[in-house]
């Protein structure tokens, strides 16, 4: 079973940065579209980037728009986001998933997805 390994989440105070890495373990994963997730505490999961397989086009919530950039090493099965201009609303658990991608809008591919990893907790102080 393919497991997703999120990390390089901390603490952060607004306005810094930081970089998140997803490894994926047993599956090379380089032709899937691959998507960030984020859940805040008593909040719905939200999508916040997606990566199509060839590491193309980008796609990006409103939200983080001009302040996250997603991106992938295919040779190392890992993909990647930089967030800058963090702001405390950015406060959650992320996770990376395999998706689909459909008009602009992304969802874990039910062909691949299994399950979600543990994820890596990033906590925004203003």
């Amino acid at each position: 079973q393919v497991q997703f390994v999120e990390s390089g989440g901390g603490s952060v105070q607004a306005g810094g940065s930081l970089k998140l890495s997803c490894i994926a373990s047993e599956l090379s994963y380089s032709g899937y579209n691959m998507g960030w997730f984020r859940q805040a505490p008593g909040k719905e999961r939200e999508s916040v980037a997606a990566i199509e397989g060839s590491g193309g086009t980008t796609y990006y919530a409103d939200s983080v728009n001009d302040r996250f950039t997603i991106s992938r090493d295919n040779a190392r099965n890992t993909i990647y986001l930089q967030m800058n201009r963090l702001k405390s609303e950015d406060t959650a658990l992320y996770y990376c998933a395999p998706v689909l991608i459909l008009s602009g809008t992304w969802r874990p591919n039910p062909l691949v997805f299994r399950s979600w990893g543990q994820g890596t907790q990033v906590t925004v102080s203003s």
